[in-house]
């Protein structure tokens, strides 16, 4: 059978100064798969779109924002995610400048910033505490993993760096 994953972004939006990263607190629906949960901004990419394009979209819809330079850190296979178990394929990006001001919330959320060195202190998707460090270390490799999950939990991880 193909694999025919729901293609999506991840961004995670750095302070000036690069020691904050503007984060989601899914906090808002009750009804959300990820309620508690801390995330970066991103969503579904649309038909017409290309992952840049999309990244740019999400952000400026949940932030308020609009991303002026940003970088792919990598990417995210996850089969069997999804609420029914779909397979989702996620880009992975930092925003190093952006210009505006960010909302303080959005209908899923508190946004909030929050100290890169604490996010492994947060509520997070377990799956979130192997790729995080990935996603803000010095390596300017491009990280490309997969993370199968099954019931709602991450059964593995690996990846490779080029």
């Amino acid at each position: 059978m193909p694999y025919t994953p729901i293609v999506a972004t991840l961004g995670y939006v750095l302070s000036p100064d690069r020691s904050q990263a503007l984060l989601i607190h899914r906090n808002a629906r009750p009804g959300d798969q990820h309620l508690g949960k801390y995330n970066g901004l991103g969503g579904k990419i649309e038909p017409d779109e290309d992952v840049v394009a999309g990244m740019q979209r999400e952000i400026r819809e949940e932030a308020g924002i609009e991303c002026e330079e940003l970088a792919l850190r990598g990417t995210i296979s996850w089969p069997g995610f999804g609420k029914q178990g779909e397979d989702w394929l996620g880009f992975v990006f930092v925003v190093t400048r952006f210009s505006g001001k960010p909302f303080t919330s959005n209908p899923e959320g508190t946004l909030e910033w929050v100290p890169v060195d604490r996010i492994l202190d947060l509520p997070l998707w377990d799956g979130d505490r192997h790729f995080l460090p990935l996603v803000f270390d010095d390596d300017p490799r491009a990280f490309h993993g997969v993370m199968p999950y099954r019931d709602g939990r991450m059964v593995s991880w690996s990846y490779s760096r080029i």
